[in-house]
């Protein structure tokens, strides 16, 4: 896993990271993040989302993944069952990456203080600013160190096992990003950019904690 996310990678999306929010706050993306809210809703109503009524409430499902409910009582539990197995430091790893994530990511807002979409209705409630996405940014921070801490515990040569948890935290992560374009309460590029600080966050945090080349508490 290590060599998967080395410093380098880490730079990179932190510099990233900070390009893209320069962009966004100079307009760049508004015409696209327009587009698309707007392709998503239906051209005589605003206020209806596209596609079927039960499928708007699958969105709202889906993207209760990234609420901060969610992710601090999977945190917790998770958190608490590793304690239990006497892994401290793979719950340290755990509790560090989501509860740094969450101040860095409100700080974030905080800084950019980007107003929330106005040109479709919400169809969820929110209250915060819009920029960057706390639900896209907290999903990839939660499910991608969750995928690490797991496949860590694979055997070396379980490789399948490894792409495959890697595969479900990153379906899980873009469909709540895409969840709450869909609901009208973020510009695609906020979600955008969540994701590139909840990846590059995890990342930092996993090469951080790690310290050493054995695992992290795998027993």
């Amino acid at each position: 896993m290590r060599a998967l996310v080395p410093p380098a990678l880490v730079a990179a999306g932190a510099a990233f990271f900070t390009w893209f929010g320069s962009e966004v706050g100079e307009g760049e993306t508004r015409r696209v993040d327009e587009r698309i809210l707007l392709a998503l809703r239906d051209r005589a109503d605003r206020s209806s989302p596209w596609g079927p009524p039960w499928f708007e409430e699958v969105m709202r499902d889906v993207t209760a993944w990234g609420s901060p409910a969610t992710l601090s009582l999977l945190t917790l539990a998770t958190a608490g069952y590793l304690l239990i197995r006497g892994r401290r430091r793979a719950a340290a790893l755990i509790a560090g990456a989501v509860m740094g994530g969450i101040a860095l990511s409100t700080a974030l807002k905080h800084a950019f203080g980007r107003p929330r979409p106005h040109l479709v209705p919400h169809c969820t409630f929110v209250s915060s600013s819009s920029f960057p996405s706390g639900h896209a940014a907290m999903a990839a921070v939660t499910f991608l160190t969750l995928a690490a801490l797991v496949g860590e515990a694979e055997p070396e040569p379980a490789r399948v096992a490894r792409v495959y948890l890697l595969w479900v935290a990153t379906t899980i992560t873009l469909a709540v990003g895409v969840s709450r374009v869909y609901l009208g309460v973020h510009y695609p590029s906020d979600v955008v950019a969540g994701w590139i600080f909840g990846a590059t966050w995890s990342a930092a945090c996993w090469l951080s904690l790690r310290g050493s080349r054995r695992p992290v508490d795998t027993a």
